[in-house]
């Protein structure tokens, strides 16, 4: 089969590793992305996410335009925009509305067009394809296909990447799925697994990371069975993975763009059909609970060491979503440093691995450019990051007042350099 052009419409964590992935196997690839900032950006061989370094976008050939007429050159669109939820918890389809508009204005006879993005079961046949034909003019599976492969890119993972993860496809047809089939079978050296419908594939996505919250809300649940009898849960955890089948799950924060976002879709749709999810709710509850209930710990540390809340000097150490990733969409760290403020206490925040501008733009938070020594009554691991890793107990000491605190919620460094941890 003849390498189709491919266009990739959205340059983020997802688009721009899979834009990269095609250039490399060979094809015509146009990267398109509606932030000139990030376009101008990757024509310079710079992008901010970490995932691609300078050497890989200098060789590659890769397109890179705000022009939605250049898509026109592009017989196989992959969309690759983000699925956010809103402020009630309800699925946000703008981007994928946004991108079905900008592909019904530019797909033409046989085109194929194939979403990566997370969903609910039935909403690339419900809101994308209905937008695609009425903008088009033309009709599903007569006139263009299409198909729905969820993406399943590990940012700040250098092994669990694009090409190195097996990947789900599906179609609208049985002949698109033979072509998305070979165009992904030509990248993806992990394999292929098709799917019988697109809905099973869209379920296959969403259940991917709900499972991962319901694990981590179980460990979660632990945290605070086991600080309640004076037990440190990593302690128990450590003792109950030596047995072969134990699910080595880890508590903490849950935030970024997939595990605190994706269940609300599967949540949503299950209440359309009648199904009350009892235990995805009880899940997202207990995870998105946890930067009080950090917080209410740090009040009582302070109040154990009898430190004046309101003089206390705290530094967080890490703001991103996860470890080693510049990422902090729906970061929850930034829950606990807004609720550790709110108690009047002086609060510093140290994360080299995050964007200063965007965080001050974002979220209002000024990063410091580096800890001060001597200085804080209380210190607070928030993420584990690899750097604060290689830091270690001594070093982060340093930066504490005499008889201050280290508080590791992440299991960073070793328990007898903190006072306290999980």
């Amino acid at each position: 089969m003849k390498k189709p052009t491919i266009s990739v419409i959205g340059l983020g964590y997802v688009g721009l590793p899979v834009s990269i992935a095609f250039d490399e196997a060979g094809y015509n690839v146009i990267g398109f992305d509606l932030n000139k900032e990030r376009i101008d950006q990757l024509v310079n061989n710079i992008d901010k996410t970490n995932e691609i370094n300078e050497k890989r976008l200098l060789k590659s050939k890769i397109k890179f335009t705000v022009d939605e007429n250049e898509l026109g050159n592009a017989t196989f669109h992959i969309v690759t925009v983000p699925t956010p939820i809103d402020e009630y918890n309800k699925p946000d389809f703008k981007y994928i509305i946004i991108a079905s508009e900008l592909m019904g204005k530019i797909i033409k006879k046989d085109h194929i067009v194939v979403y990566e993005s997370t969903v609910y079961p039935g909403a690339t046949e419900e809101i994308a394809i209905p937008i695609l034909e009425s903008i088009s003019g033309m009709k599903i599976n007569k006139d263009f296909s299409v198909g729905y492969s969820p993406e399943r890119i590990n940012p700040a993972d250098p092994k669990h990447t694009f090409e190195n993860i097996k990947k789900i496809v599906s179609a609208s047809n049985s002949i698109a799925l033979e072509k998305i089939e070979k165009v992904y079978a030509d990248v993806v050296k992990a394999g292929i697994f098709s799917t019988s419908t697109i809905k099973v594939a869209e379920a296959a996505k969403v259940i991917e990371n709900t499972q991962r919250d319901l694990n981590i809300a179980f460990m979660n649940e632990l945290v605070k069975i086991f600080n309640a009898m004076e037990l440190n849960t990593y302690e128990v955890l450590e003792a109950a993975s030596t047995k072969w089948n134990f699910l080595n799950f880890r508590p903490g924060l849950v935030g970024g763009h997939c595990i605190g976002v994706d269940p609300y879709y599967l949540i949503h749709k299950s209440q359309q059909v009648g199904i009350i999810p009892d235990l995805l709710l009880s899940s997202r509850k207990i995870n998105d609970s946890m930067s009080d209930y950090f917080a209410n710990n740090i009040l009582n540390i302070l109040n154990d060491n009898k430190i004046d809340i309101v003089s206390a000097k705290i530094l967080i150490l890490g703001i991103t979503f996860k470890e080693d990733c510049p990422d902090t969409r729906n970061s929850k760290v930034v829950d606990l440093i807004n609720e550790i403020k709110s108690f009047r206490s002086k609060v510093d925040v140290y994360d080299p691995i995050a964007n200063k501008n965007e965080i001050r733009k974002e979220f209002d938070i000024d990063l410091i450019d580096k800890p001060k020594v001597n200085t804080y009554e209380l210190v607070v691991i928030a993420v584990g990051h690899q750097l604060f890793k290689n830091l270690g107990g001594k070093k982060i000491r340093t930066f504490c007042k005499k008889n201050g605190i280290i508080f590791d919620l992440k299991n960073t460094i070793p328990k007898n350099e903190t006072d306290y941890s999980l």
